[in-house]
């Protein structure tokens, strides 16, 4: 019996699968490799994984829903983390149709084979930018959360209501993780600390749009990766769980915190506020806290830090 992960060979997903590796479980990969960035990066991710010989890799798309029965059927999924996704607010915006095929429809389809195999527990990637732009702070998991402000974030949150309705109409066991602001090596390139921190290094200008007041619930990978971990294996029936570190940082801070591991100054070319961008994302982690034990320990001071010397160290190139 094998735990799926869909987008295993991305950020999140290969640093989960590298601790179910340490843990000695058996785990399946399901990843397309798409040109959202670099493939070969995502190779690179994973590569550590399927050297342990208990993570196995399916080249393939969620989309297609033979596939992913082929994969139920073969590895004896019982466990799925659904991590798989069209990610960024700024391209859903040019590629709204995209998204909602990959994002909503790929889910549609593992929700399905999910339903089909009888798998104990079904853990879904969502997102902070369900909760779009909200002055209650911090955001609490039952808050409004139904004017999401760009098409990734609608999918997101029309993906946790279908997780809804198969727990409801199937009796499913489903927990919804709404991350927020994920860094750590191996962070997407176009991501703000990977950006900037290449930015900075190659002495070039780092584009900042609005003053830099905007904040952000920066969260370290690690922590994040053991808050699924404790969801995958929950006992919980359904829930919609924020996974944050609940110490939101101003943009210029972040440059600093950044200007400050690298011991560079950054230039800074300021551009106007994005559409689909939000203000501010404060997670609330009192129920993560409460349901899965959640602790996050890292600083953000340290985890800019950590990032800065994996950069260095050739983990990016």
């Amino acid at each position: 019996m094998s735990i799926l992960v869909t987008g295993g060979a991305g950020f999140i997903g290969s640093h989960l699968l590298d601790r179910l590796a340490a843990e000695g479980r058996e785990a399946v990969c399901l990843d397309d490799f798409n040109d959202y960035y670099s493939p070969r990066i995502k190779r690179r991710n994973i590569a550590g994984a399927l050297e342990t010989g208990s993570v196995h890799l399916v080249e393939g798309d969620i989309c297609d829903l033979e596939l992913c029965r082929r994969v139920f059927n073969e590895h004896r999924i019982e466990r799925v983390v659904h991590l798989a996704a069209r990610a960024g607010v700024r391209p859903s915006i040019r590629e709204p149709l995209l998204y909602e095929r990959v994002n909503c429809q790929g889910t549609l389809n593992l929700l399905e084979c999910a339903r089909e195999a009888g798998v104990e527990i079904f853990v879904f990637g969502s997102s902070s930018s369900v909760y779009g732009v909200s002055d209650r702070v911090p955001f609490r998991e039952d808050d409004p959360a139904d004017h999401p402000i760009s098409p990734y974030a609608a999918t997101k949150r029309v993906c946790e209501l279908y997780c809804s309705n198969y727990h409801e109409l199937h009796g499913m066991r489903i927990l919804c993780l709404r991350f927020f602001t994920v860094y750590g090596p191996r962070q997407r390139p176009d991501l703000a600390i990977s950006k900037f921190t290449r930015l900075i290094e190659a002495g070039k200008p780092i584009p900042v749009f609005g003053d830099g007041s905007s904040r952000r619930d920066y969260t370290y990978v690690s922590d994040v990766v053991a808050g699924v971990a404790a969801a995958l294996d929950s006992s919980l029936e359904f829930e919609i769980i924020n996974l944050g570190n609940s110490s939101p940082v101003t943009l210029g801070e972040l440059i600093e915190r950044v200007e400050q591991a690298t011991g560079k100054k950054a230039q800074i070319e300021r551009l106007p506020d994005q559409p689909g961008d939000v203000p501010l994302t404060y997670a609330d982690i009192s129920k993560a806290q409460r349901l899965l034990g959640y602790r996050p320990g890292t600083p953000i001071g340290e985890g800019i830090r950590a990032f800065v010397e994996w950069f260095r160290e050739g983990g990016a190139s």
